[in-house]
């Protein structure tokens, strides 16, 4: 996984177009957004997403100090993949999936700075 987003910021450098990350923290009760990825996973759909034409990154996450939420990295080469991905039947199965698990969600939303990483910020990072 490392490598393919390595390869997409290459790319995103060399072509000038932003990248679109959205993390969506999925929050349950009696650890049902920890069962709602895992059925993500299991049950092939969070694999099929990743394939999906634009997809870039699609990972679910676990933090430490909450446990009755989930989030979840979505990374998408631009806008135009993100509605075809919402206009897609996989949309859906992770309706039925939310509804099944009646999870509630919060939304952030990112677009990449193609400028990169600046000077000033280089320092405090360990390559």
């Amino acid at each position: 996984m490392a490598e393919k987003i390595k390869q997409t910021a290459g790319r995103e450098q060399a072509d000038g177009r932003s990248k679109i990350t959205v993390n969506i923290y999925y929050t349950g009760t009696n650890g049902n957004a920890r069962a709602f990825a895992e059925e993500m996973e299991s049950g092939g759909t969070a694999d099929a997403i990743r394939a999906e034409k634009g997809n870039l990154r699609y990972e679910y996450f676990f933090p430490m100090g909450d446990s009755e939420t989930v989030l979840l990295i979505d990374q998408w080469e631009s806008q135009e993949a993100i509605d075809a991905h919402h206009a897609s039947p996989m949309m859906a199965e992770i309706a039925r999936l939310r509804e099944k698990y009646d999870l509630h969600m919060k939304i952030e939303r990112f677009v990449s700075d193609t400028a990169g990483v600046p000077e000033t910020d280089k320092q405090f990072i360990r390559n």
